[in-house]
């Protein structure tokens, strides 16, 4: 072999090394750099790339695992939105053979605009959906809506797009009411849809977020359960929340309950409502929670439904011209 001799340090006398390199000796073999692969009988080139999973297979959940969670409120990647529900167009990207796209003519009559098309957009929606477990049993479940799932985590995005895309190519017709969206909830929901405008709004198993520092950022707060109430339809729009952290559930119960525009349903009417026992039998987590059990194996759950508006609108029939009159929020008269 050969070897090159190469002092160790100018200060220590007869302290040395050797250094053998593969350019002095032909024998000894490279190290490949992280996420290279030698080519067959190429002594250190790099195989050309290639997409993880190709488009229409089944992902393999190992190669998209990310954090558990991260924070919504210090996210900064910027995130494509419209400035109004009405600009955005479902069917371009999420539901390109949407059920109700059959019935849509080809012809020109409403003025170059598909009626089909503006009329597709999502009515449940599946907060956190993480791996798409229950995004995908939803889609059976409810035929005649329309399922979006909610991601923050840019890889597990994809794997559930993927996820769902090989089960659109492994059962043709199927699965074309749901699909998968990267955004951030707790910023951009009405941005994307209009009010009362969704039917089912699921958030299973959240971030507990144990720090009281960190309450702010749970996904069921003061501030949001407005949002969602705007969000739900009267009289039928349900919000469904499930965890294995007593805490957190105590928590939901303290929020929903307090607030006037949510009425808790019945232990019949949850058993009777095929949605409650697929979000303990299909998400991810509620599979871990019967298998593991780190917090023990118990679900708590509650659903709560959107009351009626009442008469005058549900802000009371506030305007602008009335807004500060005497008597309203507080308003008294000016003292001279």
């Amino acid at each position: 072999q050969h070897s090159l001799v190469i002092p160790y340090s100018l200060s220590l006398d007869n302290h040395y090394f050797k250094l053998t390199t593969p350019a002095l000796n032909p024998h000894i073999m490279p190290k490949k750099k992280r996420g290279q692969k030698r080519a067959a009988g190429d002594g250190g080139s790099t195989a050309s790339a290639a997409p993880i999973t190709s488009e229409g297979d089944m992902p393999q959940k190992k190669f998209y695992r990310a954090r558990a969670h991260c924070n919504p409120l210090s996210f900064n990647e910027t995130f494509d939105y419209p400035t109004r529900p009405d600009l955005m167009d479902w069917t371009e990207e999420y539901y390109p053979d949407h059920p109700s796209l059959q019935n849509d003519t080809k012809n020109d009559e409403t003025g170059g605009f598909n009626c089909a098309s503006m009329s597709v957009h999502p009515d449940v929606l599946d907060v956190g959906c993480g791996f798409g477990g229950l995004t995908m049993a939803l889609s059976p479940a409810l035929p005649n809506n329309t399922i979006l799932g909610l991601e923050i985590r840019q890889k597990v995005t994809e794997y559930v797009r993927l996820r769902i895309v090989a089960q659109r190519k492994e059962h043709p017709g199927k699965y074309q009411n749901c699909s998968v969206m990267r955004t951030n909830a707790m910023k951009y929901l009405p941005n994307f849809f209009a009010k009362g405008s969704l039917e089912k709004i699921f958030f299973c198993f959240p971030d507990p977020h144990f720090k009281r520092k960190n309450w702010p950022r749970r996904i069921v707060s003061d501030r949001l359960i407005t949002e969602y109430c705007y969000l739900l339809q009267p009289k039928v729009g349900r919000l469904y929340c499930i965890t294995d952290v007593k805490d957190l559930h105590d928590w939901h119960v303290e929020k929903c309950s307090a607030h006037p525009m949510l009425e808790e349903l019945d232990e019949k009417e949850m058993e009777e409502d095929i949605c409650v026992n697929l979000m303990k039998t299909e998400t991810e987590e509620g599979k871990k929670v019967k298998r593991e059990g780190k917090f023990g194996h118990e679900m708590y759950y509650k659903v709560y439904r959107r009351v009626e508006d009442e008469p005058g609108g549900s802000d009371g029939g506030v305007t602008a011209e009335n807004f500060f009159q005497k008597g309203q929020f507080g308003v008294e008269e000016a003292r001279k």
